[in-house]
């Protein structure tokens, strides 16, 4: 996909729902979930919040829109560290490259973009059960491509005798908590204070290990 964010959106006559998306955005990637305010967001590109109503019923279904730009960028991230990769000869080595490109296009996303990355993972209402998930990919979810690769990518590892078929169930889980949890103690936690080329050198060592765990 094209720049996640590039300034303020302009408002052309026909497509406010689209401009106020934007700038909604723009909103999130500033100081993530909390700055989405449908109000804000109208300010922005200058109509009334009159005129915003009639595209969102409220502050939920904005950020539920939001949260939906949020993971399409998750996934060009991650499809765009696998594109990056040489090709290789041995299809189960590039198997294991690519698993780790991955996971490498993930994190990269949350540090470049901390608010639209804890945009894309935010709750828009109570109760929600309709959440970002990479096991099964619904046709009418094409942000959950780049999982639909991690699967497949895993499958690779299995074919090319890389992965023992036991370890083969649930993977997913396994490989999408490593780096979730280390993109949020990157962010959040002890490993923010990290210069950033020491916290390079914990990403490269990490995603390593899950990899080589996965295929032990």
């Amino acid at each position: 996909m094209g720049p996640i964010t590039g300034g303020k959106p302009r408002y052309h006559h026909g497509d406010l729902r689209n401009a106020l998306i934007g700038a909604a955005v723009e909103l999130a990637a500033e100081g993530g979930p909390e700055r989405v305010v449908l109000r804000e967001a109208a300010r922005s590109v200058g109509v009334s919040p009159t005129a915003a109503y009639r595209h969102f019923s409220g502050q939920g279904d904005l950020l539920q829109a939001v949260k939906l730009r949020g993971q399409q960028a998750l996934a060009a991230s991650m499809t765009a560290a696998v594109r990056a990769l040489p090709r290789l000869d041995d299809p189960g080595e590039e198997a294991v490259r690519r698993a780790e490109a991955i996971g490498r296009g993930y994190v990269r996303f949350a540090i470049e973009h901390p608010g639209l990355y804890r945009t894309a993972f935010c709750r828009t209402t109570p109760g929600e059960d309709d959440d970002f998930t990479g096991l099964e990919v619904p046709d009418d979810r094409p942000e959950l491509a780049a999982f639909v690769e991690l699967s497949d990518t895993l499958d690779a590892l299995v074919a090319t005798g890389r992965m023992r078929p036991e370890n083969r169930p649930a993977a997913e889980v396994a490989a999408w908590s490593t780096v979730h949890g280390l993109s949020l103690l990157v962010l959040d936690g002890p490993l923010a204070r990290l210069p950033a080329e020491q916290r390079d050198a914990v990403v490269e060592s990490t995603l390593t290990t899950i990899v080589a765990g996965l295929i032990r």
